[in-house]
């Protein structure tokens, strides 16, 4: 009766049990001690562990391990020193706990105070090296062993494929099979070999082991095929995916997970979320990662309609507060430019983890909300959460965009003293960008020139778009000089100059920059909008016609141009980068492409709801001033998420201030 109630976790019912028998023995104590631990009643356990009048060495392992389960780790500790004999497993649960809670020091030095280490021992080291990053310490353990099993050799592929050594993951494998019939390869190691094959792109030695697992009979394990599906997606053979995948006859979540999360490995980000659908219609209900790798497609397409779908599912489940599905709802409501039920969401996470706050700091920064990323950085060191590099990037690019030069110079000292945080060169861009815009384009330039990691294009491409911000050519020749000795074919810091000497009127360089790059076949990007109706991407170039709405579209954009002009707006012929009449340029700027975007919007949306439209380059100057004034006259607010961040353009005002 006791053992039936504890395992239906009524623990309750099981004490009431265990009281009315009359000499319960040492088995019966240590039933009741384990399910007070998993029901993390551990005053229970150990009140009910003091008062047992015998206790032997499984007891005490039960207890420890109960200790473990419920966090109490100073209490492990002495109740194995007070232990009066202590057999391997005793060493064992001691090792393994520590290991669980990142105590990799403490676990080690138990590890080699063992009288008698098993092979349990061995491997539960093993393990935890490679679960804490400690590869090599862990390969230097694997050498030493004694003897092996088939865990010590699957831990140890395993640890090396998660660390980004997949090859070499590889490489053991074949060593592993040379043993001969000593160790046979389970399912958990053919999934481990078959991932690190997926990681390593090794299409041919994946195939054979396709093969191999399928002649064991092993192809319908459902992680395997999971693994499969995965493999085939990483090597870019969807058709070969769909096989393994159509060839599982009792498929479960694990199995369609895997192949919603390859069309998103692969972009084909509309037939994830048809796979999506199919499962859930099918009756299989979507798991953590099943709604993560959905979302992830969401983003892909920018589609916020198919995102709140999927946030209606997991909501339903049970799962909107659980840290991976709530951190993956996080990023798709910021990318798809709706930053308030981001930060939402993220307020509804249970458990946050460092990925969660990293990922509402760098939400708020490319919405130029620089004073929200500070604000929940403040909170996440108050919580005892540990900034990392991405939280650094994140904080940078805040400042950069809302225009805080003394707290970005102030946070940049701060990482630098801070040495848990290695500054890199992505950082010392941003720290570029944020002077660049603040017009202290020699500081940056002396930054650039002074650091102690090696430059590379970007840093100086961030200083050269500063410098077509503030019109400063004698800085952007520099600039334009370093970047092309450092990557000759780089067709942005052509365009930057040729913009800059537009701007200013020298239309003799700008034929020399175009001809330079005709001789050196080198094309500009295009400049392309696009928005996103009712799942469906409508995207548009610079003065497009292709669009079936074209005709509405235009009427619609020269009723805006009338309105336009009765509030007194003047086109900025400097972004009309064209030596051609005045006329010609005013024509020129309002059929910029995100402005064809903005007025389809217009006329396929109901009156008053936001229009979000994406641009691959940043939005120009006079597009910029043009719809501030758009979005006031239809009384609409209008987002656009241009290459750098996003704009919320709402009553002749944009949430940039201007300073983008």
């Amino acid at each position: 009766m006791v053992t039936d109630h504890l395992r239906n976790q009524r623990i309750d019912e099981a004490r009431t049990v265990f009281d009315k028998v009359p000499f319960p023995d040492v088995y019966l104590y240590t039933m009741m001690i384990t399910g007070y631990a998993r029901n993390y009643r551990f005053d229970h356990a150990l009140q009910l562990f003091y008062e047992m009048p015998v206790k032997d060495v499984v007891s005490w392992n039960s207890v420890i391990k109960g200790c473990f389960d419920c966090a109490e780790l100073t209490m492990a500790r002495k109740l194995f020193d007070e232990m009066p004999e202590r057999s391997v497993v005793s060493w064992t649960t001691m090792i393994n706990g520590f290991l669980q809670f990142g105590k990799i020091e403490v676990a080690e030095g138990l590890f080699y105070k063992m009288p008698f280490r098993d092979i349990a021992a061995w491997n539960s080291m093993i393990y935890g090296y490679c679960c804490n990053g400690r590869v090599e310490d862990g390969l230097r353990l694997f050498e030493e062993m004694p003897c092996r099993n088939v865990i010590s050799w699957t831990s140890m592929i395993g640890g090396l494929d998660q660390h980004g050594r997949s090859e070499e993951a590889l490489v053991l494998f074949r060593q592993m099979v040379g043993c001969g019939v000593e160790v046979k390869p389970t399912s958990s190691t053919y999934c481990c070999v078959i991932t690190a094959c997926a990681n390593a792109s090794a299409l041919y030695q994946g195939v054979q082991i396709h093969a191999h697992v399928f002649k064991l009979g092993y192809s319908f394990d459902a992680y395997i095929s999971a693994a499969l599906i995965t493999f085939y997606a990483n090597c870019k053979q969807m058709e070969d995916s769909l096989r393994v995948f159509h060839g599982k006859l009792h498929m479960n979540v694990v199995i369609w997970t895997a192949l919603v999360t390859g069309y998103g490995l692969n972009c084909k980000h509309e037939d994830a979320l048809k796979v999506f659908g199919e499962m859930m219609r099918e009756g299989v209900l979507p798991n953590q990662s099943s709604i993560t790798s959905a979302l992830n497609s969401c983003c892909g397409l920018e589609a916020l309609d198919w995102g709140r779908e999927i946030h209606t599912a997991a909501v339903k489940l049970g799962l909107e507060t659980d840290v991976f599905v709530g951190n993956s709802l996080i990023v798709m409501y910021y990318r798809c430019g709706n930053l308030n039920d981001g930060v939402a969401i993220f307020k509804r996470i249970s458990k946050k983890n460092i990925v969660s706050w990293n990922s509402v700091i760098v939400g708020c920064a490319q919405h130029g909300c620089g004073m929200w990323a500070l604000a929940f950085f403040n909170q996440m060191v108050r919580s005892m959460v540990e900034p990392d590099e991405i939280t650094f990037t994140g904080l940078l690019s805040a400042c950069s965009h809302s225009g805080m030069l003394q707290k970005g110079r102030c946070l940049f000292k701060y990482f630098s003293e801070n040495k848990s945080v290695q500054v890199k060169l992505d950082h010392y861009a941003c720290m570029v960008d944020i002077l660049g815009r603040s017009g202290k384009l020699e500081e940056a330039e002396e930054l650039i020139r002074n650091m102690p990691v090696k430059s590379n294009s970007m840093v100086w491409l961030v200083l050269l778009s500063a410098c077509r911000m503030h019109s400063k050519l004698e800085v952007a020749e520099r600039a334009a000089k370093c970047i092309i000795d450092l990557e000759p074919l780089c067709s942005s810091a052509y365009v930057l100059l040729s913009n800059l000497y537009a701007s200013a009127s020298r239309w003799s360089d700008v034929s020399r920059i175009r001809r330079e790059m005709k001789q050196r076949g080198i094309t500009k990007q295009p400049g392309r909008s696009w928005i996103t109706i009712k799942g469906w991407r409508n995207e548009f170039l610079s003065g497009d016609r292709s669009h079936p709405s074209s005709d509405r579209i235009y009427q619609k954009l020269e009723w805006l141009g009338g309105k336009l002009n009765e509030l007194g707006y003047v086109p900025d012929q400097r972004f009309a980068l064209h030596d051609v009449e005045d006329e010609q340029k005013e024509v020129m700027l309002s059929y910029h492409s995100e402005r064809l975007a903005i007025g389809f919007g217009l006329i396929s949306t109901v009156e008053g709801s936001t229009i979000t439209v994406m641009k691959n380059l940043r939005v120009c100057g006079d597009c910029h001033s043009a719809i501030k004034l758009i979005a006031k006259i239809v009384r609409r607010e209008i987002i656009v998420r241009d290459s750098a961040r996003f704009h919320h353009f709402m009553d002749g005002r944009c949430s940039c201030g201007d300073y983008w």
